[in-house]
């Protein structure tokens, strides 16, 4: 996990990441999406939450709301796999832990610690360090056009 004062330091420095816990933070707050990091370096992840009370599917959306969510998908996918190069995406909306609809965009390489199993559990989250964090959320904005 992020030291509290490595946390802070990015939170303070940047209004638009804020974090959430020690496990994620939020990078684009974009109605009605919200781009959450994985503080996991094992795997870049990033999470897209809709911001629709009671949706906990896809299903539940609005028709406007769904394509506005497959297009950030796609928008978001992208960008993780420009920058990281990955083999593979994984993009999942599971849901069984967490009732609030989201979805998973996780970048995969051959030979990753959890290849070619589910990440969840196969090992401890490695907190990102200070540097390849900055580095990795502003190149992620940067392909998404947000930064």
């Amino acid at each position: 996990m992020l030291s509290t004062s490595i946390a802070s330091e990015r939170v303070g420095g940047d209004a638009r990441l804020r974090e959430i816990d020690g496990d994620h933070f939020d990078i684009e707050i974009f109605d009605p999406i919200v781009k959450r990091l994985m503080n996991d370096a094992n795997y870049p992840w990033l999470v897209l939450v809709p911001r629709r009370a009671g949706a906990s599917e896809i299903i539940d959306l609005a028709e406007a709301d769904r394509a506005q969510l497959m297009t950030e998908i796609v928008r978001t996918g992208h960008a993780l796999k420009t920058v990281t190069q990955c083999d593979k995406l994984n993009i999942a909306a599971i849901g069984n832990m967490v009732p609030q609809l989201h979805v998973h965009i996780v970048a995969r390489r051959l030979g990753d610690a959890a290849w070619p199993r589910p990440v969840w559990g196969a090992v401890p989250p490695l907190a990102y360090e200070h540097t390849a964090f900055a580095a990795f959320v502003a190149a992620v904005r940067r392909e998404m056009r947000v930064g």
